[in-house]
């Protein structure tokens, strides 16, 4: 592999190449050496999908590099080792490569190595390289410098890629438990530490750490649930139930202590995307939940799961962390044949808002603990009752999932009778659907004679005798069906 060089060693390289002919004029001078470095394209986006480096239409995150130097109006003398260029900035944000087949750029799969600084030939005076882009936003800045052989002056020139935006809006939040990773009871005889650090991440819609906040800009809650009684979070002056603090580099640390009662903590962690700010309240929640197991001791005997049944209302926001015991923790989890809606986070908690049909559904949960011995694994059906029927939907083809904006149905034509009939799927199919209008009716009998309505079977009656103004009315349509209740927009132009 070519070996890198530093300054001087690329100094004297250019003037054994520049002296002895080459692409350029042979012989001294004492014209000035210019140079300039250009990139192709000036921004990249985030590589957050770790692709790998390229030319060509599909190298989404490559660039390519060219440098060139002029001794006067014309190209400096050819060589090797004539051109040093570095990344001075950003280097989370990207890396170089050659990208010219040389084996000796490549590691023994044939993968191109990165680096930070490369040298390069002189060819007709100029050469070209490659930035590739990495998970980090932020600007690369890639200076090359060149050295005069007569003068020994270098000359050196810089450009400035951006790689992706930061948005600074919270996007997601994770939490993470210090090591073990589970707790002790607060009057625990076994010596298990009854306190542990919690670490949340939050980063934005580019999957980037937010940047320091001026406030508080993440909260920690411990829920009423399992092991909570006696429970508290600490963060400097604060102690209790909820604490806020500020990220740094979009890392939230606060403490946690456990109460006397062996099970579960569910904390729940939350910012605020609308202003990342907690302390002014939160408009906009971006929450997630996560579990930290309490223990009275590590016991050695076979692992088990506790829980064995749940009751689930279909279409209310639901969440439940899995007890455990034996074996060592912390414990994993997973679960399969959970209803549409919900789901298990490693940790053992299921949450999300069910929309399935009711009934009885058997999850079957499993539990694997930290000893990778064997029978560090068990797996237990846990009957879950889901009450309640599906929510319920509008079946508006093509319209937009924005429920803000008005879904457009078929448009009406003056004089002529209007028709369209309403549909929802969920709930229960034995009971039947009511439909109201909001206003209603819709149009009063200057523009609709008669005027447009919904009837109780759903269709949308009426005929326009002139337009409204700009041609379109937009009005609210509701459907009923035992205890489901939705609301959508619609609109209608009348040609």
């Amino acid at each position: 592999m070519k070996k890198l060089i530093g300054m001087a060693a690329l100094a004297a390289s250019a003037l054994l190449v520049a002296c002895g002919g080459g692409g350029g004029s042979p012989g001294n001078t004492d014209l000035p050496y210019s140079i300039s470095v250009r990139a192709a394209k000036s921004q990249l986006p985030i590589n957050i999908s770790n692709q790998p480096p390229g030319i060509g239409a599909y190298a989404r995150y490559t660039t390519t590099l060219y440098v060139e130097a002029r001794e006067g109006g014309a190209p400096i003398p050819g060589g090797e080792d004539i051109f040093g260029c570095a990344i001075v900035q950003g280097l989370d944000s990207g890396a170089l490569y050659y990208l010219d087949g040389d084996k000796s750029h490549e590691d023994d799969n044939g993968n191109p190595l990165a680096y930070r600084s490369i040298t390069l030939d002189s060819n007709s005076g100029a050469n070209s390289f490659h930035l590739h882009a990495g998970t980090k936003a932020g600007t690369v800045r890639i200076t090359c410098s060149v050295t005069n052989p007569v003068d020994k002056q270098i000359s050196s020139a810089s450009v400035d890629v951006v790689v992706g935006a930061a948005t600074g809006q919270p996007a997601s939040v994770v939490g993470t438990a210090q090591a073990p990773g589970f707790l002790g009871t607060s009057n625990n005889i076994a010596s298990l530490r009854n306190n542990v650090g919690i670490q949340a991440f939050v980063m934005d819609d580019a999957n980037q750490p937010i940047p320091e906040p001026a406030a508080a800009n993440l909260q920690v809650s411990i829920r009423s649930f399992g092991a909570s009684t006696g429970a508290r979070l600490l963060s400097g002056s604060q102690s209790g139930s909820v604490v806020q603090v500020r990220t740094i580099g979009g890392v939230g640390l606060v403490s946690l202590s456990s109460g006397s009662d062996a099970g579960v903590i569910l904390l729940e962690l939350t910012t605020d995307r609308a202003d990342n700010n907690v302390s002014n309240g939160i408009q906009d929640a971006v929450t997630q939940l996560m579990a930290v197991s309490v223990h009275k001791q590590i016991s050695a005997g076979p692992l088990a799961i506790k829980d064995t049944t749940l009751k689930v209302a279909n279409g209310i926001p639901f969440s439940y962390a899995m007890t455990g015991e034996g074996g060592v923790p912390p414990y994993s989890w997973t679960a399969s044949g959970l209803p549409n809606g919900l789901s298990m986070s490693p940790d053992g908690v299921i949450s999300g808002t069910a929309n399935d049909r009711g009934g009885v559904y058997n999850v079957v949960v499993t539990m694997t603990d930290d000893s990778n011995l064997p029978g560090n694994k068990v797996t237990k059906n846990i009957e879950l009752t889901l009450e309640g029927n599906m929510q319920l939907e509008f079946a508006l083809n093509g319209c937009s999932a924005d429920v803000n904006v008005a879904c457009a149905l078929p448009a009406a034509t003056v004089g002529q009778p209007y028709v369209y009939i309403l549909s929802v799927t969920g709930g229960d199919p034995a009971e039947a659907v009511t439909w109201t209008t909001t206003p209603s009716p819709v149009a009063g009998l200057p523009n609709w004679n008669p005027p447009l309505s919904v009837t109780a079977n759903g269709v949308l009656t009426g005929t326009p005798l002139a337009p409204a103004s700009g041609n379109t009315y937009t009005f609210v349509v509701t459907a009923k069906r035992g205890d489901f209740i939705i609301s959508r927009q619609v609109s209608i132009r009348v040609n």
